[in-house]
This record gives C-alpha cells, structure tokens and sequence, in this order.
C-alpha cells in the first residue's frame, strides 16, 4: 500500500488527503487542478537542472551523507564593517539552527512590533544548519542612549543569550533562535553588504577512495571553483522559475507592442513586493548566467580570456575591460592565474550602451548565442527594467582545510565572499545525499 501511495498523482494525493476530511471534490474542481499541476510539471521540464550543468572535473562519482544533523552545517557570517552605536536600526546578531532567514525576520517582527518590511538582513541562510546571521530592525530612538540601550534589552531580552549559554527561555535546541549580540547602527544592513561566510561542514559515510576526495579539494586550491548559483536560489522543485516565467509570460502576453527596452518599466511589478518580486527576478537572472558558465567550462574558457570579456578585479565590485587599443598581455594572464582579476559572466537585463564595461567582440556572441536559446527569460527581465550586471565566472574558497575525522567522515572548513554558494563548491566534490 505504501508503494502504491508514493506512486501516485499528486491530484490522487490531494484527493485521499480530502476525502480523509469528508471534503470531496467535483469533477471539474480535481479537471482544473490536474490541467495546472501538469502545465507546472510541463514548465519545470523546460529548464536544465543544476547537476546537467558541466563541471570543471567532471561529474564526481564521489558520494557523501549532508545535513543528517543540524550541526553537521555551520555558518557564521562575517559582516566586516563596525557598526556605529547610534542612529534607529536596532542591528541584533541571531543564531538560529532549524529555521530560515524568513522565518527568523517574522519572529524578530513579532517580537519587536516593526513591520516586516523594516526588517533587513545581508543574505539568505540555509534552514538545515547551525548558522549565525546579523539583522537590522528599524526601531526609532525614544530616549537617551543610555536608557535606549536598555530599552532595546527589554524587548529583546526573550530571545537574548543568558549567562549559561541559552536563550532566556531555556528552550532545547530544535528550532531554535538565541540574539548573541546587538547595537544600534545608523544605516540599516543591506542585501550584500557583509564581507565573508565561514563554513563547518561534516560530510557523512563518504564513499569513495579519500585520494580522489583529497584530489578534488587540492585541485580546488590552484584552479578555483565555478561560481554557479546554488539550488537554493531556484526554489523547491524549481519552483521560483516556474512562477517567474509565468509572470513574464502573462505580462509580456499583455504588453501588446509595448518596448522593453525601456527603464520607465521599473515599476512593473511591485505589487508583487519587494522580496517576493527580488527573489523571482533573481533566479531568472541566476539561471541564465549559470548557462553561460555551462557553455564557458565545456569550451574550456571559463578561466581563458577571449577578446571583448569584463574582468572583475578579485574581492571587488569593480568592473574593467580593455580598450580598443589594448591587447591581452603576460602581465594580465599572470594576474589572472594568480585570481587577482576574473572573467565575468551577465546578470541579463537592460544594456546600457554608454556603459564602458559592456561584453563585446567573440565574448559577446558567445553570451547573445546562449541568452538566445532562453529569450522567454531575457524579454522578461527587460520588460520589468532590470539592469544588466556582471559576476565573476569563478570564486576562490579562504583557508580552505579538511580532516578525515572518522574513517568515513570528511570535515571542511572555509570561508567565501558574498554572492559564493557551498553547494557549489560540494557540487564539484561530490554527490550529496
């Protein structure tokens, strides 16, 4: 019986679950449903997984066990600037274990009585994991700053780390959210705007021979790892580019001769909401930039400069190319084998053709000849205004180290910038369970 169930539609589910309730359903009610669960599986056959995308060593045949405890993935985001002591956003430092970052920025709203929308944070961190993450909560002074402080330990003091250790209300670990630290800060924290992640991470049963484990990881160190965008970024079941190309569909469908090559269209779609509409444009952008890294690893180009690329200068949002007169040297391949620079890849949008930092040349008909198989996305995104930005093809982890803890179990530590996934680097190990 267990077999047959998993077996089954998700509509004949849907309908057990029902009927369990006495809530039957008419004919045309389960017709419709089938009709918009099939055209959502017909959507998601559209687009090419992640683990379909090349890989700089190839598909590993490595395998390993991830995320079987809580604190088997740890994060601790660096923020890397001081904050200032003063001004109305209350920024607090959380450790959350079970839990997303969404879920944390409704409990602090719940907690403080700010609006959602105050609430601000520098990145999305996993919900399987032990990770800790800085927010800001706009929360204007009342009174001094002496007496503020204590205010604000007042309101936070449910969730406030105590003497022993634990929160306040001496809860168990499992789904749970401790403040470590807070002050005040004149600015709030912005999407991007923290310096480094550092990373624990215990891979489980590992099966394959620790050589080739070690291979990949030292490989790593001198080649670099190709800057993919994680799964996460794409929803469950690809679900953020499911509902994102069928908003584009649905706008573009409507727009009748209207341009998209027109920046008065950045107002379209904000009923969406900020990070409901954030969150949709990004996974369309970050799927296309990671076809294009595909199509640059199996040309072997990722890391190769071709005439008329954008250079990154490492750890940086600076952007160059070479002029007309200019021509690809040693000094600049030295540069780029030593990761001070890297080839970068589009975040698509509109193109501003003032921009000195526009791909051209070869590197140029390589991205429009990938962007092209995908135009859905492309018009999309230039129909809702979005501007065209670049990123690095390649990232490089920080101290970088692992130890074989058990005779099966790996550990690795490191850090990456902001913008870098763990999954990818996990993806160019091994295959995760």
């Amino acid at each position: 019986m267990l077999l047959e169930i998993r077996k089954a539609s998700p509509v004949t589910l849907l309908c057990c679950w029902l009927a369990k309730f006495n809530t039957p359903l008419s004919i045309n009610t389960i017709t419709r449903i089938n009709i918009k669960i099939n055209a959502s599986t017909n959507k998601v056959n559209l687009y090419t997984r992640l683990s379909e995308l090349s890989y700089l060593q190839g598909k590993p045949q490595l395998r390993a066990e991830l995320k079987q405890e809580i604190s088997d993935f740890c994060v601790d985001e660096e923020l890397g600037f001081d904050l200032s002591g003063k001004g109305e956003h209350l920024c607090v430092q959380v450790r959350k274990k079970d839990l997303s970052t969404n879920e944390v920025a409704k409990k602090l709203s719940d907690l403080t009585g700010a609006e959602i929308h105050k609430i601000s944070y520098s990145g999305m961190k996993d919900k399987c994991g032990e990770c800790t993450q800085w927010f800001s909560i706009q929360l204007p002074i009342t009174t001094s700053r002496s007496k503020q402080l204590q205010l604000d330990a007042a309101i936070l003091q449910p969730l406030l780390k105590s003497e022993n250790g634990n929160s306040s209300e001496n809860k168990p670990a499992v789904k749970e959210l401790v403040i470590l630290k807070f002050q005040r800060n004149s600015r709030k924290i912005k999407l991007g705007s923290h310096k480094l992640n550092h990373f624990k991470i215990l891979l489980r049963n590992c099966v394959g021979s620790k050589d080739d484990f070690d291979a990949r990881l030292s490989s790593m160190l001198t080649k670099g790892i190709p800057n993919y965008f994680g799964p996460q970024r794409f929803g469950n079941n690809l679900s953020n580019l499911v509902q994102v190309s069928e908003l584009m569909d649905a706008a573009l469908n409507n727009a009748g001769e209207v341009s998209v090559d027109d920046e008065s269209n950045a107002e379209r779609g904000v009923d969406l909401g900020r990070r409901k509409r954030s969150m949709l444009f990004s996974a369309a952008r970050s799927y296309l930039f990671n076809q294009l890294l595909s199509e640059r690893l199996e040309s072997q180009t990722w890391s190769q400069y071709i005439k008329g690329d954008v250079l990154n200068l490492h750890g940086t949002n600076r952007f160059f190319a070479l002029k007309a007169d200019q021509s690809w040297d040693k000094e600049l391949q030295e540069r780029l084998n030593t990761f001070d620079i890297h080839i970068t890849g589009p975040l698509p949008g509109l193109r501003d053709p003032k921009d000195r930092y526009l791909c051209r040349a070869e590197a140029a008909d390589i991205e429009d000849a990938t962007l092209k198989l995908h135009d859905g996305l492309l018009l999309g995104l230039k129909y809702f205004a979005l501007r065209e930005s670049r990123r690095p093809l390649r990232f490089l982890p920080s101290n970088l180290h692992w130890d074989w803890v058990t005779e099966k179990d790996l550990e690795l530590t490191f850090a990456l910038s902001r913008g870098a996934y763990a999954t990818s680097l996990l993806r160019e190990l091994c295959v995760t369970d």
